[in-house]
């Protein structure tokens, strides 16, 4: 009993303080700009004043508070409002009683915009509005869904996209996949493990309930779950502990040629280049130094490194060492004086003995 009283005073969706402010004054701002615009165009022609159908209103609430939303992109507003409009005058036309049309084109709107994709709440509003009106001594003709229906949703859809630019919130929700570095359809290395698609799409069926949430916003969301999850774990480890600190590093002024022996001596693919004082260069790798015959490293580093400093947490090179945009990170002081370097082989491992670790703790609690 008290647990279905507490479920119905539940408190609803709760927004930040700024973003509230932001969608209030977008969504007057928004109709504002829709009625002047639409009366402007079609001034003297239409008998509606201020050619606003009420249901846009209701529209503006989640293109400018819930921009998000897959009921809020612009293929919902505008045709899910212009084919409500569309049903409900259908309904009223040919329907006589206006209770029993009101009914039939709440339910055929709904129907309608679900089976094309394109299902927006204020249509059940705007369909039950125009079945009314459609059925009442002054009946709107088939003109409704086009003026002010469809030109006030395709305004309100110009008027959010605006207003998002303007304040750094992109509409229509754009989603791009993070491309694979290599430029291949593989998915980035840190999108490879954990769950799939698959596990995804079994725990929202499981779930029963639709979700105002698209899966590509769902999955976004998750892997950042992990990826927090990640880092509030891993933030305690500073690369300071688990950095090479016998650095292989070759002076600015060595010959190519000697340079190269010592990488091959050692094994090495890259060195770092360092001046007098330690202070790093660049990289060279060997395909440079086999080129460069007797003429000094410095001349053929590459000046773009990836550094960081001794305190700096391992979770900050996991988006560098992962995404295969470098195979090594190297460790400066506050002087830019080289003192470590990390290295995929590094991270992995690290990576590894902290999961064995968190394993074995897990089953001993267990």
């Amino acid at each position: 009993m008290f647990s279905h009283v507490r479920n119905l005073l539940a408190g609803g969706l709760r927004a930040p303080r700024r973003e509230v402010v932001r969608g209030a004054l977008g969504a007057a701002v928004g109709i504002a700009a829709c009625g002047l615009i639409a009366r402007w165009l079609v001034e003297g022609r239409m008998s509606f004043s201020p050619l606003l159908a009420a249901p846009i209103g209701a529209s503006a609430v989640l293109v400018f508070a819930l921009p998000a939303s897959p009921l809020a992109q612009p293929r919902a507003v505008i045709g899910g409002n212009m084919l409500a409009a569309f049903v409900g005058v259908a309904c009223g036309l040919v329907v006589p009683d206006p209770l029993l049309a009101a009914a039939l084109a709440v339910g055929a709107a709904i129907f309608a915009m679900s089976l094309l994709g394109c299902l927006h709440p204020p249509g059940g509003a705007m369909a039950l509005g125009a079945a009314l009106a459609a059925s009442s001594s002054t009946p709107l003709g088939f003109d409704y869904p086009l003026v002010p229906v469809g030109l006030c949703s395709v305004l309100l859809v110009v008027a959010a996209s605006v207003y998002g630019r303007l304040t750094g919130h992109a509409y229509p929700r754009r989603l791009e996949a993070a491309p694979s570095p290599h430029r291949t359809q593989d998915r980035p290395p840190t999108e490879r493990f954990g769950y799939t698609r698959a596990d995804l799409d079994q725990a929202l069926a499981q779930y029963g309930d639709l979700l105002d949430v698209r899966l590509e916003d769902l999955d976004a969301l998750f892997r950042k779950v992990e990826l927090q999850a990640h880092r509030r774990l891993h933030a305690a480890i500073p690369c300071a502990d688990i950095m090479s600190r016998d650095v292989i590093a070759l002076p600015a002024d060595q010959a190519a040629d000697l340079a190269l022996a010592r990488l091959q001596a050692h094994e090495l693919r890259t060195a770092p280049v360092v001046d007098a004082r330690g202070r790093v260069l660049g990289l060279v790798r060997r395909a440079e130094l086999l080129a460069g015959g007797a003429r000094p490293v410095a001349g053929l580093a590459d000046p773009v490194v990836h550094t960081v400093r001794p305190t700096a947490p391992i979770e900050a090179l996991l988006p560098l060492l992962s995404s295969g945009a470098t195979h090594e990170v190297l460790v400066t002081d506050e002087d830019g004086v080289l003192v470590g370097i990390v290295t995929q082989t590094d991270l992995l491992a690290v990576l590894y003995r902290a999961h064995v670790v968190e394993a074995v703790a897990s089953a001993q609690a267990a």
